[in-house]
């Protein structure tokens, strides 16, 4: 016989439970979306017994998950935050506590880790924190630089927008966001022609080479997971033929005992 634990693993980690967990959660999403008009609660109060009824196929989703794969469930940050988010779904709605309910919007959240290509991304987006922490605090020296340049340059001239070295920051960060940073910019150019030198070379560097330093470093990021990923489905794989194997090795062995005790009860017949 197939060990329960195996068999619960196989239906955990079919496919067609996980498609059924998605459909599951994006109900759920839409329950929630629903829930903020009183006036649809109003008319549909049957949705708040099916928002819990898609809770209670979490928590045994949950429940079978952590039977199937055991300790090695707690170990997976993905898994960690699918019990998380299931155990916020039970916090009371009245009391202290109540305020947490707020968090159950994060259910939807679940699709990060029920979608393989979803998890690739975040994980990708965590990969690149490093790079992405160097090449802000670069942008960081850039845009004070500039501050402290064009508070001297042109607070004579601007003062709404340059008199001071925290409103220079903010109207750089506008220009650099392109939010009407023309119309920022023109009582400067206007005074000071020369003026669109400093704009255009602020431009340039915080837009757009920033900016593409940042799709490289996720782009390289993004590579790496997925070389990631091709390693932990080919284990997977190698998992699930160990599994058969194990499988077939106690099937042989059961026959090979029913073979042996059908000999010794034809052997007896024999004698008798």
């Amino acid at each position: 016989m197939i060990p329960a634990r195996t068999r619960v693993r196989t239906l955990v980690d079919s496919s067609r439970f996980q498609w059924f967990i998605i459909a599951v959660i994006l109900a759920n999403a839409a329950i929630l979306g629903l829930e903020t008009s009183p006036d649809v609660m109003d008319r549909a109060p049957w949705l708040a017994t099916l928002g819990w009824i898609t809770v209670g196929i979490f928590i045994v989703e949950i429940a079978l998950r952590i039977f199937a794969h055991g300790a090695a469930f707690f170990r997976d940050g993905w898994s960690l935050f699918d019990l998380f988010v299931v155990l916020i779904a039970l916090v009371p709605a009245s009391g202290n506590l109540g305020v947490l309910r707020v968090l159950r919007v994060l259910r939807v959240l679940r699709l990060l880790s029920a979608v393989r290509s979803m998890r690739r991304v975040v994980a990708a987006l965590g990969a690149t924190l490093p790079g992405m922490a160097s090449i802000g605090a670069l942008l960081v020296m850039l845009v004070y630089v500039s501050g402290v340049m064009s508070t001297h340059l042109f607070r004579e001239t601007d003062p709404e927008h340059w008199g001071d070295l925290p409103t220079s920051l903010l109207s750089l960060f506008q220009v650099m966001t392109g939010d009407d940073w023309a119309n920022v910019i023109r009582p400067v150019t206007d005074a000071h022609p020369a003026a669109w030198l400093f704009f255009i070379t602020y431009i340039l560097i915080s837009t757009y080479i920033v900016l593409n330093l940042f799709i490289a470093v996720a782009v390289e990021a993004l590579e790496m997971q997925k070389d990631e990923d091709t390693q932990e489905i080919v284990a997977e794989v190698e998992e699930g033929e160990a599994n058969v194997l194990a499988a077939l090795a106690e099937l042989q062995a059961e026959v090979s005992q029913l073979r042996a005790e059908l000999n010794r009860e034809g052997l007896g017949r024999e004698r008798a």
